[in-house]
């Protein structure tokens, strides 16, 4: 087989193999037991079963012609035969005298058992007589008619000596231990993969900021390593997150220190025509260096000791386009009536202000959307598809160059006089501290188009 003709097969079974983990774990389990068990059917139904088939029908068939051969020779002594026929063998005899054999038709069936072939060939290769066989008439017996030269012999053998109880044991036995092993590997299976999804989740949970504490080491052994990691993980990233933020604050709190000073001694120092000018920018260069420091300290911080509450995108989104209009700008907002969600709602005001300002300071007009979009590849068949709650902000400004746009979120990568470089890479921060992402692209405006996504 080429490699070309493997490529479609894998596709294909690829829609057959379960995506989850629990049931590819119970098919690793049960294909091969399935396939055993089946391989030991075939083989007993094949092997063994057909053998004990044809002798048991011969066994009967060789009863049958030699009671035939005797009741044709003997007439006179046809009632004592039938008799000890009948004491003996267990068969009952019954003769019709002067009748003939009619063809009847046999209903179309498929047996599980072969017993029918197997009797009729075995009454062909003893009985050189016609004869029919009737299987439908009694539940209890298999009625077989022989032509003599005088009339029609009927013997009625019963079903129970031509089939063996052997084969029922043996199906209960191949069924009950498949389901008692599904069963087993089921509830075993779900039990660790219990484990892994509340690992999985944890850690979804604390990529977003949520703090849930350390979780339970259960499952196997190799799950409670994963999860002792985890939990270590979560402690050294918290020790880390506290002993910079705790860095950054004195920082913060040493360099604004001079910086007041200098803006005392800035108000302090005489006026005069020919030093206001220098005493202008000397204030206007304080009040950008205490921006930067403040920008500096929040995108460090990251916002992360804020959990995150059911919160009103909407209304978030109202608030910072209010604050956008007072600061100058012509903003458009398209809503919904509401849009609640888990948010850390102080530092997504950061983010959208972020966005906002950015869009604010290099264009005329600005259009913001909210809205709820589906989750492409993550239908759920019960709950429907996960949502995305999305925010565009278009602009009609320069906007950004394809090749450009990622660097753009670069911290300290300003692309205009008086920035930090620093806002849009703590818009991003925050949106991915929430699960989501921001994404530039072209706007129908013209300019930048800004798409923040965040999970429902």
């Amino acid at each position: 087989m080429t490699l070309k003709a493997v490529r479609p097969l894998s596709r294909v079974l690829r829609w057959f193999v379960p995506r989850g983990l629990l049931g590819r774990s119970i098919l690793i389990i049960l294909a091969p037991m399935i396939v055993l068990q089946a391989v030991a059917l075939q083989l007993f139904y094949g092997g063994h079963l057909d053998v004990i088939s044809r002798r048991l029908a011969g066994g009967v068939a060789g009863e049958v012609a030699m009671i035939a051969e005797l009741a044709q020779r003997e007439p006179e002594d046809r009632a004592t035969l039938f008799r000890e026929a009948s004491w003996r063998l267990g068969l009952a005899m019954a003769f019709e005298e002067g009748a003939r054999l009619q063809a009847v038709e046999r209903p179309a069936s498929m047996p599980l058992l072969p017993l029918e072939g197997d009797l009729d060939t075995a009454l062909r290769e003893r009985l050189r007589l016609s004869f029919d066989t009737d299987w439908q008439s009694d539940p209890r017996s298999v009625i077989i008619r022989v032509q003599l030269h005088d009339g029609v012999l009927h013997v009625e053998a019963p079903r129970k000596r031509l089939f063996t109880a052997t084969l029922y044991l043996f199906v209960i036995w191949l069924v009950g231990s498949a389901l008692l092993l599904s069963g087993v590997a089921v509830l075993f299976m779900k039990n660790q993969v219990r484990a892994i999804r509340r690992l999985a989740g944890a850690a979804e949970a604390f990529g977003m900021g949520r703090d849930l504490g350390p979780i339970k080491p259960e499952g196997a052994v190799e799950v409670r390593q994963a999860a002792a990691a985890f939990n270590r993980m979560q402690e050294r990233i918290r020790r880390f997150v506290g002993q910079r933020t705790e860095l950054l604050a004195g920082i913060s709190h040493d360099l604004r220190t001079p910086l007041t000073r200098m803006r005392l001694a800035l108000a302090m120092l005489p006026r005069g025509a020919e030093i206001e000018e220098d005493l202008a920018a000397l204030t206007q260069d304080v009040e950008e260096m205490e921006r930067m420091i403040a920008a500096y300290l929040a995108f460090a911080r990251g916002e992360g000791t804020e959990q995150p509450k059911p919160a009103d995108l909407v209304e978030l989104v109202q608030d910072e386009a209010a604050k956008a209009r007072r600061a100058g700008g012509a903003v458009e907002v398209t809503t919904p009536e509401r849009l609640v969600l888990p948010l850390r709602p102080d530092a997504l005001r950061r983010c959208l202000g972020n966005l906002l300002d950015n869009a604010r300071r290099h264009a005329q007009r600005i259009a913001v959307a909210v809205d709820a979009v589906p989750r492409s590849g993550q239908a759920a068949p019960d709950t429907g598809p996960p949502l995305w709650a999305q925010v565009t902000v278009d602009d009609d400004g320069p906007g950004i160059p394809v090749g450009d746009r990622e660097t753009a979120f670069r911290p300290f990568n300003s692309g205009a006089p008086g920035g930090t470089g620093l806002g849009l890479a703590i818009a991003r921060d925050i949106a991915r501290a929430h699960g989501g992402e921001i994404v530039l692209e072209e706007s129908p405006l013209g300019g930048l188009r800004a798409r923040l996504r965040l999970p429902v």
